[in-house]
């Protein structure tokens, strides 16, 4: 949107490789760290690929200039005087002789009684503001028999409680200029409520940003200390952004040292906030650096699955990757999630309404209006856009215009708010505002024998307003904008602009032949949907192979039969 609006932007994401889940999913698969990382990268890069989201870099945190920027930081961050050395105990399995990192610990949760807990996070209440050693009944998960015991072992802390006031001021101003999201806001605020601590930001591990050695005096042993230790994962992971935009361009420093120049828009799911609006800018401001921070917070409740959870453990939900294998196109897939995009309250995937989505309003105003349009100047106007000039001012067309610029206006406005779900009910609000625009004025054949001068003009202004759908849709469904564009064969690429001025497309401009943008599903692959995404994925490969064991063992049959009677028949 905001490229469209003619905003010079960049548009980063990637991969967060380093840190505990890596390894401990590294040691699952029985392959090493860097493997995984190539392989998981690899798979989101085809997803996102797949879905059209196009980053300018989809990067990954685990190069040199992560490195590079993320030591920076730490050093700037001891020099004044913002890290400890701590001493504390830690989970320590007597099994495989080492200290356990957060995610390497399981147990019940101090919080909230959630038995699969993990030591850095509660997957059910979502808590962060617990150690690893809190956990009720905790247990290694390397070694699920043996249970952990605490040991003494030293970390470097991130003094919070001293950065507090700082990180207040700048909250308290940033949250209301950039005009962040409320769950953002109110979770951000309860941190700051209940008074910031310390955090260690050093794990025992091997994978992942080392602890830089020459911050540290000669006369300690603390280089000897720290010599195998690394940076925990949501110290770097968000510098992570700035490291990725190093790898797209050398003058990474024009995005994220002018902070009077640029604004910095985060999306994120609701566990994730603390860690990019305090810790993040807490050490951006503990570093003493000019930074650009977070202007705007955009972030999202959790979307559920069928009145329960998404479980990629368990298999179920559909995920990126099982959403390519569905047959449905990914424009159909980005409209319904983000019309469901949760961004005040959790909202429900439902396969009923995904596919009533798709007939109802993506095929039945969006589809229908644009196919109707073009077929009929194809037919009529020998795929000319009529001379639409000697009627286009007409004052009956008025009200139907205003409809449309009122909507185009609400539009923007949500949009530069950061309202997705809001703009994309506004872009199909004008979708049917052109329905009945069409249905109003008797848009057919009789039309343009009887009044050929209205005919041309309501068919100009119907071609301008398709023109319209395919800018204000770009953002949200690619491939259709592309296609619609295609059609008309208009540029490839235009602004979105405050005005709509029903003219853009000249009288005399040649357009394409007519396509269908989308085509029904049918109601009964709700139920063929729900079982398929609803078992175990062990469960589905079963189903898959004794499926596959089915048709072999009639083929085989066949043959059998067959080659039988060939023999009778010699």
């Amino acid at each position: 949107f905001n490229k469209a609006r003619g905003h010079s932007t960049l548009y980063v994401c990637g991969t967060d490789e380093y840190g505990t889940a890596t390894e401990a999913r590294a040691i699952e698969e029985g392959i090493s760290p860097r493997e995984l990382c190539d392989k998981y990268h690899d798979l989101h890069t085809g997803i996102y690929k797949w879905f059209e989201i196009e980053f300018d870099i989809f990067g990954r945190t685990s190069t040199p200039q992560q490195t590079q920027i993320a030591q920076d930081i730490f050093r700037q961050l001891y020099k004044n005087g913002y890290l400890a050395v701590r001493e504390s105990r830690q989970p320590y399995c007597e099994n495989h002789r080492s200290f356990l990192a957060d995610r390497f610990i399981e147990g019940t949760c101090p919080k909230c009684a959630y038995e699969d807990a993990r030591g850095d996070q509660c997957d059910k209440c979502g808590s962060v503001d617990y150690e690893a050693l809190d956990l009720i009944n905790p247990r290694c998960k390397i070694c699920p028999g043996s249970t952990p015991i605490p040991r003494d072992t030293r970390h470097i802390h991130l003094k919070l409680d001293k950065l507090q006031p700082a990180i207040e001021e700048w909250f308290a101003e940033a949250c209301i200029r950039g005009a962040w999201s409320k769950n953002g806001k109110v979770i951000t605020e309860s941190w700051l409520k209940e008074g910031l601590r310390e955090r260690s930001i050093t794990r025992d591990l091997s994978w992942g940003t080392p602890v830089p050695l020459d911050v540290f005096s000669n006369a300690t042993n603390e280089a000897e200390i720290f010599k195998d230790k690394v940076f925990y994962v949501w110290f770097d992971a968000c510098i992570g952004y700035v490291s990725i935009t190093a790898n797209y361009t050398d003058e990474w420093e024009k995005w994220w040292r002018a902070p009077n120049d640029v604004q910095l828009y985060q999306f994120l799911g609701k566990d994730n906030v603390p860690f990019h609006s305090v810790v993040f800018p807490g050490s951006q401001i503990g570093s003493g650096q000019e930074w650009v921070k977070c202007f705007h917070l955009s972030t999202t409740e959790y979307l559920n699955y069928e009145n329960g959870k998404f479980s990629k453990s368990r298999g179920i939900g559909v995920f990126g990757d099982t959403a390519q294998k569905s047959g449905v196109s990914a424009d159909v897939w980005r409209y319904y999630l983000l019309k469901n995009r949760p961004e005040t309250a959790d909202t429900q995937f439902e396969w009923r309404s995904f596919i009533e989505a798709n007939n109802n309003e993506l095929l039945a105003k969006l589809g229908n209006f644009v196919n109707r349009v073009i077929k009929f100047v194809n037919v009529n106007y020998a795929s000319l856009v009529p001379d639409y000039s000697s009627r286009i001012a007409d004052s009956c067309f008025d009200k139907p215009k205003g409809q449309v610029n009122e909507h185009l206006a609400e539009y923007v406005t949500n949009l530069e708010s950061v309202n997705l779900r809001e703009g994309l009910t506004n872009a199909m609000a004008i979708a049917q505002a052109g329905n009945n625009f069409l249905q109003s004025n008797g848009f057919n054949n009789k039309l343009v024998k009887e009044e050929p001068e209205k005919a041309a003009a309501v068919t100009g202004i119907a071609v301008n307003l398709v023109y319209l759908l395919a800018s204000i849709f770009g953002p949200y469904l690619p491939a259709s904008s592309s296609s619609i564009l295609e059609q008309l064969g208009a540029p490839p690429s235009m602004l979105i602009s405050n005005h709509w001025s029903a003219d853009d497309l000249k009288p005399g401009h040649v357009i394409g032949k007519a396509k269908h943008l989308f085509s029904v599903i049918d109601s009964k692959k709700e139920d063929e949907w729900r079982e398929m995404y609803g078992g175990t994925q062990a469960e589905r490969a079963k189903k898959e192979e004794d499926a596959a064991k089915a048709a072999a063992k009639k083929a085989a049959g066949k043959a059998k039969k067959a080659e039988a009677k060939a023999k009778k028949t010699a």
